[in-house]
């Protein structure tokens, strides 16, 4: 067993974080709300810390989970950073989407100073984080990959190491590219069921037999059908998400023009009030214009 930091106790991390103390290691939480992470402890036990560097002094692992690029640098970098506080040799894990750019900033940084880095976006959701069943992609070096692995198995079905440095959030953008376009037409097959006199509760369950068959269809057919959107993950992180697909695109000369216009259709959710609505709120837009 492992004595562990963790910062970030969102939706995701809150979770991802109690499996961890569960599962026999050593957790020291952080998060911006001191009062999050008050509650984590009453829940779990563990102890937490009032800084990232605190969280991370004396740890083997110190995993993250935050917002974004700016967030993931505020809890790593600076005086007050975990990397101000890792031991040599320490490793720094982060599951943040974020971008590749800053997963090979991060990653240089702690090489320099001695340290690990693995760029380790997730997916699964909220119910996956609760279940301890993510699906973990991850890009760095092969012998520290080896060394996290058992560690992050605590709250995942499945770890990959993809390559290296960014690999990890460069395969987390192929997942948010093809969530959109499988959402899209989920929407838009439903949408049309309706408006075609169809029992659409009836169409999925025999579409779902075959080749149309998918996750979301599963998953989120029902609640789209009803018009009920509060079951993951949220449209704001969704165009975050969907924004560094798009600019890691324009560096690399990939093609995106479903997902750039997916995209634009969750800036009209937006404006309809969905920010906080689940992806699958796509067909309200449909359901809004005709």
């Amino acid at each position: 067993m492992a004595n562990i930091g963790f910062l970030g106790l969102g939706v995701m991390g809150y979770p991802m974080a109690g499996h961890l103390q569960r599962k026999g290691h050593a957790v020291t939480v952080y998060n911006r709300t001191a009062a999050r992470a008050q509650k984590w402890v009453a829940e779990f036990g563990g102890a937490d810390a009032a800084t990232p560097r605190a969280a991370a002094e004396e740890q083997e692992f110190v995993f993250a989970c935050v917002g974004n690029d700016d967030d993931l640098r505020s809890v790593a970098l600076g005086e007050n950073g975990a990397f101000a506080g890792l031991a040599r040799g320490a490793v720094f894990v982060d599951h943040t989407t974020a971008s590749a750019a800053v997963a090979r900033e991060l990653h240089a940084i702690a090489k320099l100073n001695g340290n690990g880095f693995i760029d380790a976006p997730v997916s699964g959701g909220q119910a996956g984080a609760e279940n301890g069943a993510l699906s973990v992609m991850c890009g760095g070096d092969p012998d520290i990959y080896t060394r996290v692995e058992p560690v992050i198995s605590a709250y995942a079905k499945a770890s990959r190491l993809m390559g290296p440095s960014g690999s990890g959030q460069l395969t987390k953008m192929v997942n948010q590219i093809c969530i959109a376009g499988l959402v899209e037409g989920l929407a838009e097959g439903l949408h049309f069921a309706k408006r075609a006199g169809l029992d659409a509760t009836a169409v999925i369950e025999v579409i779902s037999k075959g080749a149309a068959q998918s996750w979301q269809m599963e998953n989120r057919s029902k609640t789209m059908i009803e018009g009920k959107f509060d079951f993951g993950f949220a449209v704001d992180w969704m165009r975050k998400d969907l924004a560094i697909c798009l600019e890691e695109a324009r560096r690399n000369g990939a093609s995106l023009p479903a997902a750039a216009l997916i995209d634009q259709f969750y800036a009209e959710v937006q404006t309809m009030g969905g920010s906080r609505w689940d992806t699958s709120s796509l067909i309200a837009r449909l359901e809004r214009s005709r």
